[in-house]
């Protein structure tokens, strides 16, 4: 392997690709987005003795201070996942996915001195507290390694070009030079696929080590230390990784005179800063610098305070949910701050939230629009599961057009549902939009796997309509008639009574009880102590001042009763809340207690999106409260 390095680098220069760094279309969005992002975890070690030789994990608000959990004590015992009984360099990884985490470190004692490792150990979590290892020792793993010295400092990137991830790492063989190799992750982390091929040599043919490698706008950026040429922190840049091609940058990127190592980078959370921090390792401590084009450095060491020491780590943000899993496991530090804010409830881009709560499972279910599509391209459904209307678990798909619907494969939105026990056992009825019509799935359980009925249960306006579009249905069991009604539609208002088999319409039954002038979209019936109440969104999906109204009614098909004051959810811009609509409600079990569950655009940017704020909203829960006579007091949205 050693002996092919230099061929290996300059066959690369002749071929070089002419890629660029370009995703591969996924039908499912990763589950988290930069705005579900509320704090800093810090993975590292703290020292050369064999018991500071261990992963150690902090938090942070701000990305500035940081405090260590389990009073800084190792987070996994060394000696239970690596061969030597130590490890070093902690490089912590969010995958594609969002939910998924990667950890790889260096397995080695510096006890036994610099040159006695060759293992890196591959580390796996889906909750950041509990992890899989695996051993991965080169030496004995691949043939022509007799004279390897060390293996140091792997880290790992998705590569868009290859759809795997890469973990790299420096290595030295005999008296060569510390080399920058590579090699593919296995599919579940494990292993690795393939022998290892050189990454990166500076042209001057000296060692490099430490690669840390981030992508902005185009380009990757590799820093590196340099050894034996200058000592310090180097960066270089390709558009494609495995091309050999590098765009090598004279100058040294730390600010600091004292020899350093370990840099990694990391981008402030809603920010377009990034932070270099190194390990300034004969001084004992850390510094940190910040830039927004990976170029320029300033020192802001003025800024950072930390309560332990750390050595060679890497931070990734993380959300509302995995501060409390972490906190959970290992106690809050006594000074960071738990986030407080209680909205969005669902990470990653969600609208249109349709509620349920079903009596089999005991659990409340959300079935919302997946979004983040342009101009609402999605063409699948999901849904999310909880017990305590704080904590949501991703169920995954439910319903995929392209797989499972045979009349429409596109525009995937607006879905609602009912629970229907019949007999012993539950039935549950899906009605979506998909392609401007209306279809109908059914299951056994609130999850799926759910049935297309085959054929769209509303493809057509009703008689005089001429205008708007055949969308948004809303399914309600009236508890005075024990009939059931399916609402639609968008610039009109529908109605018609569903027949028992829950999965066709009474033609007969079918009229236009449009409110006012007032009504868009988005409709939601329900019932409340003799009075049926109907929600509505105004105005369009991508303004700002969309927003919620009511009407009251003594029967399910109208007439609707327009109170004076029936603006009920409206944005807020003091606190950078807008385009709240489209919404269900949810009467907790056997209580008069109200939940409105409804969509906004995804903060803090959706206000500066323009039209695409509309397919970048993020599902939010409120308090939902009645006055005595039974009017709707206003909702007051929360952060």
């Amino acid at each position: 392997m050693k002996q092919n390095w230099r061929l290996y680098l300059g066959v690369s220069l002749l071929f070089l690709s002419t890629h660029f760094y370009t995703a591969k279309a996924q039908s499912n969005r990763p589950s988290k987005t930069e705005k579900d992002y509320v704090a800093y975890l810090f993975a590292y070690f703290t020292g050369n003795k064999v018991e500071e030789e261990s992963i150690h994990f902090a938090l942070s608000n701000d990305g500035y201070n940081y405090y260590a959990l389990n009073g800084n004590n190792p987070i996994i015992d060394s000696k239970s996942i690596s061969s030597t009984r130590g490890v070093r360099d902690p490089h912590i990884l969010r995958c594609e996915d969002g939910k998924t985490f990667y950890m790889v470190v260096t397995d080695m004692t510096s006890s036994k001195g610099w040159d006695s490792n060759r293992a890196m150990i591959l580390l796996k979590s889906t909750d950041l507290v509990n992890w899989t290892s695996s051993i991965i020792n080169i030496q004995e793993r691949y043939p022509n390694n007799d004279d390897l010295k060390r293996v140091w400092a792997p880290q790992t990137i998705y590569d868009h070009e290859a759809d795997k991830y890469m973990v790299y790492w420096s290595m030295k063989h005999g008296d060569g030079p510390d080399i920058i190799y590579y090699a593919y992750a296995n599919a579940d982390f494990t292993d690795l696929e393939g022998e290892p091929k050189p990454l990166f040599l500076p042209k001057s043919r000296k060692s490099c080590i430490d690669g840390d490698i981030i992508y902005k706008d185009g380009l990757f950026y590799l820093f590196y230390k340099t050894e034996g040429d200058g000592n310090g922190l180097k960066l270089a840049t390709t558009q494609s990784l495995t091309s050999g091609n590098w765009n090598e940058k004279e100058r040294y990127k730390q600010q600091t005179t004292d020899a350093v190592e370990g840099s990694s980078v990391f981008k402030l959370i809603n920010s377009d800063t990034y932070i270099l921090m190194y390990d300034v390792y004969m001084k004992g401590k850390y510094q940190f610098t910040e830039s927004t084009d990976l170029e320029n450095f300033t020192v802001i060491d003025h800024e950072i305070s930390m309560d332990f020491h750390p050595r060679h780590g890497s931070i990734i943000p993380i959300t509302r949910k995995e501060v409390r899993a972490l906190v959970n496991k290992w106690g809050k530090p006594d000074r960071f701050v738990m986030p407080t804010a209680n909205n969005p409830v669902l990470d990653g881009y969600y609208a249109d939230p349709d509620i349920l709560y079903s009596y089999k499972t005991k659990k409340y279910y959300i079935y919302p629009t997946s979004d983040g599509f342009a101009n609402w391209g999605g063409s699948y459904f999901k849904t999310f599961s909880s017990d305590n209307l704080i904590d949501w678990k991703d169920e995954g798909v439910i319903l995929d057009l392209k797989r499972d619907v045979s009349w429409a494969n596109r525009n995937a939105w607006a879905p609602c549902i009912i629970e229907k026990k019949i007999g012993n056992d539950y039935k549950y009825y899906y009605y979506f939009t998909a392609a401007q019509k209306i279809g109908v799935a059914v299951a056994d359980n609130p999850t799926g796997p759910f049935v297309d009925s085959g054929k769209p249960l509303i493809a057509q306006k009703p008689e005089g309509i001429t205008r708007g579009q055949e969308i948004d249905p809303d399914v309600f069991y009236d508890p005075v008639s024990k009939k059931d009604y399916l609402y639609w539609g968008n610039g009109y208002l529908a109605v018609a009574e569903l027949n028992e088999d829950m999965v066709s319409l009474r033609p007969e039954t079918q009229k236009i009880i449009t409110p006012d002038n007032t009504f868009r979209e988005g409709i939601y019936v329900f019932y409340r102590k003799g009075t049926y109440y109907f929600l509505w969104s105004e105005d369009d999906t991508r303004s700002e001042n969309y927003r919620v109204r009511y009407g009251t009614s003594q029967s399910p098909t109208g007439t609707i009763t327009i109170p004076e004051n029936n603006l009920i959810l409206a944005k807020d811009p003091e606190r950078g809340i807008y385009g709240t609509g489209h919404n269900s409600v949810l009467q907790i079990p056997d209580k008069d207690d109200w939940r409105i569950v409804y969509h906004r655009f995804s903060r803090p940017d959706g206000i500066k999106m323009g039209d695409a704020a509309g397919y970048h909203r993020e599902v939010c829960i409120d308090k939902i409260e009645f006055n005595e006579d039974g009017s709707i007091k206003p909702v007051v949205p929360t952060l």
